[in-house]
């Protein structure tokens, strides 16, 4: 009896210095995420403090995070100045110039002009115009991707990196250790390094057991960084690999938004790389005390704005904030997942209710079921605001671009949903330009016409069961 009494006391401290220590001190959490984390704690004792230690905080582990603080983007972030109205990019109207101050508030890269751009037609598009780039390359290829598959697009860029090597131009490529762990183990990545291509890669899984003392296993580099010779770039959400997406082909296709831009916004993306690859390699390969180049006031003007867990806190939720209470006239996004932050809902439903054709087009078919029941769980509340909510039918989207009024749009990897907001490495561009964003907004329009309308009246006849389903998988947001 003495011994029963005595764990249950030590359980009993175990939780409170769980809750009051961890929990509740943990800094730039959402209240709701502590609350549901007590609940959880609470109600589940042993599981729910395992449950805490694995997913709870955002861990990279000690090394990783001393790395990432002395990187080159770390070193940006301290060495940032406010950016006041004086600095606002002149080519940019009054109006829009916060929302490059937001962009440089995060990443601390200034809006640059001198940019030209294109849309690419689509994943094959994308994939023979990198071939092109790194086939024409002189000096230098940068390439870092989440998942990069041996099918027949990825085996084409890596051949491409191939031939550049062969011809004396330095290569490195780069990738997740979850999203590429097929390559990881392939002899096509095996063949990049005999080669010559010098490679790394983020966030290994390592040893199944001992990870988890390194760090939360579920943190993920999530972005796409392709740069050449410093001077041109890419950005959007696809992988390197075929539109058909092999590994999880009962959703193909897969439907991207790519833009290839030249100009200085190349070495913005550039230095991010260089940030991220000291970081796991410890080899630092940014010149100290190298500028970025300023624009020459004409042209695109263009912002690389990126995120992830041991940067600043809710700093891409707050991007996408600031775009949807700056719309004026029209605000459309597309993106494959959406479980927003209370803030990002509340900023979505008032721009709808102020009057702003608001229009949010997500994938009919997800490729996974809990989120797409969370997604749906917030539908009631845009639609009863005047949100315009489209279900794509023609393969699962993966597009995640807003345009607003014609003339800005942000573009990247980041999804609409607190994977992107707090475990993941992002990396977005934002851009001021009307042509660019007729071109983007007219790919929307396409997928507008290849969707379902979603009805208020629809989703208030949703079953009992199915709205319980989609409201109890959101309530994990919080916690997850």
């Amino acid at each position: 009896m003495i011994d029963k009494s005595l764990g249950f006391v030590l359980l009993h401290l175990l939780i409170q210095v769980m809750v009051i220590v961890r929990v509740l001190q943990r800094p730039n959490r959402e209240p709701t995420s502590r609350i549901a984390w007590v609940v959880v704690v609470l109600a589940l004792p042993v599981l729910g403090i395992f449950a805490y230690l694995m997913l709870g905080e955002t861990n990279v582990g000690r090394r990783n995070q001393k790395a990432m603080q002395n990187a080159v983007g770390g070193e940006l972030h301290q060495q940032r100045i406010h950016e006041g109205p004086e600095n606002d990019p002149v080519s940019v109207p009054v109006r829009y110039a916060h929302l490059f101050r937001v962009g440089h508030s995060i990443s601390a890269f200034p809006a640059i002009s001198g940019n030209t751009a294109r849309l690419m037609a689509d994943s094959q598009a994308t994939i023979d115009y990198v071939i092109a780039d790194i086939d024409g390359a002189r000096q230098r290829v940068d390439l870092l991707f989440y998942i990069w598959l041996t099918d027949d697009s990825g085996t084409r860029v890596a051949e491409a990196l191939l031939r550049a090597v062969e011809r004396g131009v330095s290569c490195r490529a780069m990738v997740d250790g979850l999203g590429s762990r097929a390559l990881l183990k392939s002899t096509l990545w095996r063949t990049l390094r005999e080669a010559g291509v010098r490679t790394a890669v983020a966030l290994p899984l390592g040893n199944i057991l001992l990870r988890p003392l390194q760090g939360r296993v579920d943190l993920r580099n999530h972005r796409k960084i392709i740069v050449i010779d410093n001077r041109i770039t890419y950005c959007g959400s696809q992988n390197c690999a075929d539109a058909e997406f092999r590994i999880k082909a009962r959703y193909a296709p897969w439907v991207d938004s790519v833009v290839r831009l030249e100009g200085p916004v190349a070495r913005q993306n550039a230095s991010l790389f260089a940030s991220d690859w000291k970081v796991y390699t410890g080899e630092d390969t940014a010149p100290p005390g190298d500028p970025l180049p300023e624009g020459d006031g004409q042209g695109i003007v263009a912002q690389v704005v990126a995120s992830g867990p041991t940067l600043r806190a809710s700093a891409m939720p707050e991007m996408f904030v600031s775009l949807m209470f700056a719309a004026r006239r029209e605000l459309v996004i597309t993106t494959p997942y959406y479980v927003p932050n209370q803030s990002m809902q509340s900023a979505l439903c008032a721009a709808a209710y102020r009057g702003v054709r608001t229009i949010l087009v997500l994938p009919a078919k997800n490729d996974s079921r809990e989120v797409a029941a969370a997604s749906r769980s917030y539908y009631a509340e845009l639609l009863q605001a005047g949100v315009d909510i489209r279900e794509y039918v023609g393969g699962l989207l993966h597009s995640k671009t807003v345009t607003l009024d014609g003339q800005i749009v942000l573009l990247g990897s980041a999804n609409m949903d607190r994977r992107s907001f707090d475990l993941n490495y992002e990396n977005n561009i934002l851009m001021y330009d009307t042509e660019l964003t007729e071109a983007v907004r007219a790919r929307q329009q396409s997928y507008i016409d290849s969707a379902n309308d979603v009805t208020l009246e629809e989703v208030e006849a949703w079953s009992l069961s199915r709205r319980l389903w989609n409201n109890s998988v959101a309530m994990l947001g919080p916690v997850l």
